[in-house]
């Protein structure tokens, strides 16, 4: 990688076809999203609830930052969980 090039990192969540939640990071979406619905890399939980839909995710410039953030959201209640997927607004992140 350059030293121009930008790496991100996500903290997301995903809902499952059982209606769960999933909640991880990465710091490639795109890559990450392919591996929970086709079950190359994708996490365990994930592997018997696909599909899985992106349902959130917010960008931190460190890794440690995306891991604190991930952590923080598995505490929160399903109902927070859902407050903060509710008023998300893509536009007004940068997309991956």
């Amino acid at each position: 990688m350059s030293t121009t090039e930008e790496k991100h990192n996500y903290t997301y969540i995903v809902r499952c076809k059982d209606g769960t939640y999933y909640t991880g990071w990465t710091n490639n979406l795109e890559k990450r999203m392919k591996a929970h619905n086709e079950g190359r890399g994708g996490a365990k939980y994930t592997r018997s609830r696909r599909p899985v839909v992106l349902v959130y995710y917010e960008e931190s410039e460190t890794p440690e930052e995306a891991m604190s953030r991930e952590w923080h959201i598995k505490q929160m209640s399903r109902s927070r969980k859902e407050e903060l997927i509710r008023n998300f607004q893509p536009d007004s992140i940068q997309k991956p």
